[in-house]
């Protein structure tokens, strides 16, 4: 909706009489960054996922049964993460893979040694 206000006020600045100065290669949008670091967010989230069940192996599934709920409130948390570092780092790739990496691995290993009292 906000997009589409802009556009209309836009049109109506260019067409009018005062706007013959107006340049709209000035008015460009800053990028985006933020799906590129909610997707290294989530990608990373399923990766930490992954983790104890190479380790441990299949009794992991058990152990993940009773505790799923405090393992999924880390998914949103993990998306916000990898958004955060995207913007902190101007959507700079390897800065932003690495941060996110770490501190989504580590969020998810210490609640998995937390719960399992390791």
């Amino acid at each position: 909706m906000q997009a589409l206000l802009h556009k209309i006020v836009s049109r109506i600045r260019i067409d009018s009489p005062v706007a013959l100065s107006y340049d709209p290669t000035t008015d460009a949008d800053d990028p985006s960054y933020s799906f590129f670091g909610g997707s290294v967010g989530f990608v990373f989230y399923w990766l930490a996922f992954t983790i104890p069940f190479l380790i441990y192996g299949s009794n992991t599934l058990f152990f993940l049964l009773y505790t799923w709920p405090f393992f999924l409130a880390l998914m949103p948390i993990a998306v916000l993460i990898g958004i955060a570092f995207s913007m902190l780092f101007s959507g700079k790739w390897w800065q932003t893979l690495l941060t996110t990496g770490v501190v989504v691995i580590g969020m998810f290993w210490a609640l998995f040694s937390f719960l399992s009292g390791w």
